[in-house]
């Protein structure tokens, strides 16, 4: 989900605490376990600082590693930590554990939009992304932002939080079963369908699909259950070349390849012996572009002379990011 999403899921678990009996009787606690979900409903996106560096380790790392098994006890235990340094006073069992399912639902819901996490890591590093809530779904937002108003005008916290939520379980499994619906449709109509990758957009009747079959992939959409296929391509395996696997070396490339199961490949010779190699994301089509790319240019040597991983919206822009600078490798 979005920072804003999951500070306000932080605040509402803030306000659900307040059914703990243990809370409701301690203000120093019920602020401490306050600090502790909304930071704790953060804490797994502090990877965002990985942005600094480059894509292609923000790309590798963001929702992996700090979304993983290990990482939830990590954060749990780092953030009501810090805090009960400021108030060694309170029950640190029950901060911890309100921090805990805070963190937890964090790495929780991010399972459900397009872009996935690691989530079963150490056991399997494969991406988890079901697609079927979008990164920022307005109901949800609006749901938890209704229920802070709510309390500020005197509601019973742990009352309103807890209709609240219900009602959100409940959109959930009708999201869900929408995308069932889709992928159930998508298999009628493409016998041998074998993965659809959805991503829902801001419209409750309006889906991206991206359909993996047996010898094509096909790029579309779902809008009020009618399925409009817009790009289609061969599913054309890489090769086994010195150019592909001088590609699949470079940083951006990896982090690419590493992070996206559904995408088509290009490669380009130019008349100065430059090769281009380009790796395109199937799942994310918007206005007839695909803005998730890897691009990687070998000299006649196949030494990395620029490479690029991101999100673009026009060729213009993407060739700017590839030209060559000092610090490329």
């Amino acid at each position: 989900m979005d920072t804003g999403t999951h500070i306000v899921m932080g605040v509402a678990l803030g306000g659900l605490a307040t059914l703990d009996p243990t809370v409701q009787s301690n203000p120093a606690l019920f602020h401490a376990v306050l600090v502790g979900t909304v930071v704790g409903s953060h804490a797994p996106d502090f990877d965002t600082i990985f942005k600094l560096k480059n894509n292609a380790t923000y790309i590798r790392q963001h929702r992996g590693a700090s979304h993983s098994l290990p990482a939830i006890l990590m954060w749990s235990l780092l953030v009501s930590g810090a805090i009960y340094l400021f108030v060694p006073e309170v029950s640190y069992l029950t901060l911890w554990l309100w921090t805990l399912l805070a963190v937890s639902i964090h790495v929780f819901v991010d399972l459900f939009n397009a872009y996935g996490t690691q989530a079963f890591r150490p056991f399997t590093k494969k991406w988890i992304a079901k697609g079927f809530i979008n990164t920022f779904d307005p109901y949800i937002f609006f749901l938890n932002v209704a229920g802070i108003i709510a309390w500020a005008l005197g509601a019973n916290p742990g009352y309103t939080w807890l209709i609240i939520y219900t009602v959100i379980v409940l959109y959930y499994i009708k999201r869900y079963m929408d995308k069932r619906e889709i992928v159930q449709k998508i298999k009628e109509y493409f016998p041998d369908t074998e993965v659809v990758a959805t991503s829902p957009t801001l419209k409750q009747n309006y889906w991206r699909v991206a359909v993996t079959t047996s010898d094509r992939y096909y790029v579309g959409s779902v809008e009020n259950r009618h399925i409009e296929i817009v790009d289609e391509f061969y599913r054309v395996p890489l090769p086994d070349t010195d150019v592909i696997k001088a590609a699949k070396n470079d940083k951006n490339i990896s982090s690419f390849l590493n992070f996206s199961p559904v995408y088509r490949w290009e490669i380009n010779t130019d008349e100065d012996d430059v090769t281009e190699v380009r790796f395109i994301d199937l799942r994310y089509r918007s206005k007839g572009y695909y803005p998730f790319v890897a691009v990687v240019k070998l000299d006649k040597n196949l030494e990395v002379i620029t490479s690029y991983t991101g999100w673009i919206f026009s060729e213009q822009k993407l060739q700017n990011k590839l030209v060559p600078s000092d610090s490329t490798p």
